[in-house]
C-alpha cells in the first residue's frame, strides 16, 4: 500500500547515513543480498508485465490502475532498499525487509504520488522516445542504458569509494553521500517517468543529500 506522498513532487527519495558502520562488511554484502536478488529477479518480471497491462489501461481509460501502481510501487521501493544496502550506496548495515510495503522505519523510502489522471498521448512515446536523453546521463551513472540502474558505473565506483575510505577512517564521508543518494535519487526519477507512473518529465538536475529539497509554491 503506498503512503501520502506530495502531488507537487511525484517522486520522493529519502535516505539516512547509519552510523556507525562495519568497516567491512561491505565485503560480503553481494553475498548477503543473493536472497533479494533471486526474488527481485522474478518481481521484475511482474514489474514489467505489469507494466505493459498499465500501458493499455492508461491508453483506455487515462488511468493507472491502483492495484497495479502500487504493486509496482512496491517492486520499486525493494529495489532501492536493496541498492541502498548493498553497492548502490552501502548506507547502511541494517538487512533489507523482504516487503513490497512502504517500511517507514527503514532507513532508505521511496514514495511515489498516484497520479489520478495521465496522459493517454504521452503514455505512447515518455518511455522510449522522450526518455532516451534520460536514459543516456543515467547510463553513466549506473553502467545501464535504461531505466533501472545496477551496480555498476559512477554510482558504484562512488560507493566503493566511500566504503574504503570507511575501512580507514571508520567514516563514511558525507559529501560523496550526498552525491550518491543524488545520483541514487535522479535514477529512480527516471525510471518512474520511464514506467509510466508519473507524467512529469524528470528534472535535469543533481539534488543531492538525503532529503529533498523543499517544494517551493
Amino acid at each position: 500500500m503506498t503512503t501520502a506522498a506530495d502531488p507537487r513532487r511525484p517522486v520522493t527519495v529519502t535516505a539516512e547515513l547509519d552510523a556507525p558502520l562495519s568497516r567491512w562488511l561491505w565485503l560480503v554484502k553481494w553475498l548477503l543480498a543473493i536472497p533479494h536478488c533471486i526474488v527481485l529477479a522474478f518481481l521484475w518480471i511482474a514489474f514489467l508485465g505489469v507494466s505493459v497491462v498499465a500501458f493499455f489501461a492508461i491508453l483506455f481509460t487515462e488511468r493507472y490502475p491502483r492495484a497495479l501502481f502500487d504493486f509496482n510501487l512496491g517492486v520499486l521501493r525493494w529495489s532501492w532498499r536493496v541498492s541502498y544496502y548493498a553497492y548502490g550506496a552501502l548506507g547502511t548495515d541494517r538487512y533489507p525487509p523482504f516487503s513490497l510495503g512502504p517500511e517507514p522505519d527503514y532507513p532508505a523510502r521511496l514514495d511515489i504520488a498516484y497520479p489520478q489522471h495521465l496522459s493517454r498521448g504521452l503514455v505512447l512515446v515518455k518511455w522510449w522516445l522522450l526518455a532516451i536523453p534520460q536514459y543516456l546521463v543515467t547510463g553513466i551513472f549506473t553502467g545501464a542504458l535504461h531505466g533501472g540502474w545496477c551496480p555498476g558505473g559512477l554510482v558504484g565506483l562512488l560507493a566503493l569509494i566511500a566504503v574504503v575510505t570507511l575501512a580507514f577512517t571508520e567514516k563514511y564521508p558525507r559529501d560523496l553521500f550526498d552525491l550518491v543518494i543524488g545520483l541514487n535519487r535522479w535514477v529512480l526519477r527516471v525510471t518512474a517517468y520511464a514506467a509510466l507512473m508519473t507524467d512529469e518529465y524528470p528534472p535535469f538536475r543533481l539534488d543531492m543529500g538525503g532529503r529533498e529539497r523543499p517544494v517551493t509554491a
